[in-house]
């Protein structure tokens, strides 16, 4: 985690260091992510008063082992506070890596840094944080991100990152699969059919997440009576830009 010169080193997983055979596939001159802004533009003739962004990114360390990155950081816009500052001024920017097994969900390590805080006292919250280990991210982890570090137990702006980073942890169950297909693991359009429980890992952590995966939903209950799964709207539409066949697609 690159950190500012006052704050205290974390060791970083060897695997979690980008090599060129961790990286192939993406290394082809683009981006690998879009970094277009996600807001509409501003608002003419309103006056902007404070930006806040989350980031977090996940990274396979190995097959049974991720790494999950996560920031918030808060800014006020030049001139707000003094009217000579020509510079945005960031209030608060802490980081948070968490450590995960696969495809467990135990977190098995935890790092928090405070890079920016109002307060002299806000870096003593820190150590309790490790208190993250042993937590399952798969079930029941915004209720007891809440109970640990809520209020004040924590701090109130890395307890909300932690909330955003969970369901990261989560969407790399079908990342990891399509991970092992893309490292040539298993072929792209494998023949075999899926064993029921092998359909059932496919989407029993999405379960009750939101209306869709409503445990009495329809989705559900498709999936239950062994229907299949329907492919994501953004994967579809890229098929459909590149020329290419959707029929060996796995979920993934």
């Amino acid at each position: 985690m690159a950190k500012a010169s006052d704050s205290s080193a974390c060791v970083i997983p060897a695997g979690a260091r980008s090599t060129p055979a961790a990286r192939s596939g993406y290394d082809r001159g683009v981006a690998i992510f879009a970094s277009d802004p996600i807001l509409p533009p501003d608002p003419d003739n309103l006056e902007v008063l404070h930006d806040r962004e989350y980031r977090v990114r996940a990274y396979r360390v190995a097959d049974d082992q991720l790494l999950i990155r996560g920031a918030v950081r808060d800014q006020k816009p030049p001139g707000l506070y003094l009217a000579e500052d020509p510079d945005p001024l960031t209030i608060h920017h802490m980081q948070v890596e968490l450590e995960v097994a696969f495809p467990s969900l135990e977190i098995t390590g935890a790092e928090v840094v405070f890079e920016t805080y109002p307060h002299t006292s806000c870096p003593s919250i820190v150590d309790h944080y490790h208190q993250l280990v042993g937590l399952s991210i798969a079930r029941g982890f915004t209720n007891r991100v809440r109970e640990l570090f809520g209020g004040p137990r924590g701090c109130t702006h890395t307890t909300a990152l932690l909330l955003a980073m969970g369901p990261v942890a989560v969407r790399c169950s079908w990342s990891m699969q399509a991970s092992v297909t893309r490292r040539g693991m298993v072929p792209a359009a494998d023949p075999r059919p899926l064993s029921s429980e092998q359909r059932q890992a496919l989407w029993r952590s999405n379960l009750n997440t939101c209306h869709v995966w409503a445990e009495d939903g329809e989705q559900v209950a498709r999936f239950r009576a062994g229907g299949e799964l329907e492919m994501p709207l953004a994967i579809r539409r890229r098929y459909n830009e590149l020329g290419l066949d959707p029929q060996g697609h796995r979920p993934g």
